[in-house]
């Protein structure tokens, strides 16, 4: 047991290693980001959701096609993938990385191998309940596909991709503040509340 947990230990060390190393030209930019995506300062969440809301208006009044769409996007992805580490170490000077941002570099790589890692397992649950039981895996699949179809039919397409793209960007500055916490707290002991309430009308 002992020997499985220092494999994947040292696998986990060895994958984040190797992250860090193809993402070192993006390190300046991926330190930016994850301060406003954590609201280290009071005006980033405003500022977040004012660039993705022009973005989506520019969207919505361009109304591009799909093809031109993608191709854009496609577009803008290599050209950031050309001057970001061209220019970032100018902008940002790399050469003055404190200890306390290395270490910072490190744990945000660190938590991208967990979070693919999470992302695998759970694709691999999902086969393995298709193998061992394959009606629930079906009626699990027809029923959440359909509320997703429902979804889509009765919210416009492009307000539902706002809508997704805010909360994923907005969910580690809320989880950081401890805002989602709260909540599930004040959900979590209202339906307790409720509980205990039908409990005592059924005595």
């Amino acid at each position: 047991m002992a020997e499985g947990d220092n494999n994947s230990v040292y696998q986990l060390a060895s994958e984040t290693a190797s992250l860090e190393e193809h993402l070192q030209g993006w390190g300046e930019v991926i330190l930016m980001t994850d301060k406003v995506l954590r609201w280290e300062r009071a005006w980033f969440p405003l500022a977040l959701m004012s660039v993705v809301s022009f973005s989506f208006l520019m969207i919505y009044y361009l109304d591009p096609s799909v093809l031109s769409g993608v191709s854009c996007l496609v577009m803008f992805l290599c050209l950031a993938d050309y001057l970001v580490p061209a220019l970032a170490p100018r902008i940002f000077g790399s050469n003055k990385w404190t200890t306390e941002q290395q270490q910072r570099f490190h744990e945000i790589c660190s938590n991208l191998v967990k979070s693919r890692r999470r992302i695998v397992g759970w694709w691999k649950r999902l086969f393995t309940l298709k193998e061992e039981k394959p009606k629930m895996y079906f009626m699990t699949m027809l029923f959440t596909l359909a509320v997703v179809a429902w979804i889509g039919q009765q919210v416009h397409n492009l307000f539902l991709t706002y809508l997704i793209v805010s909360f994923l960007l907005l969910f580690p500055g809320l989880n950081q503040h401890g805002i989602i916490t709260k909540y599930i707290g004040m959900a979590k002991r209202e339906i307790n509340k409720l509980l205990k309430h039908k409990e005592k009308k059924n005595e």
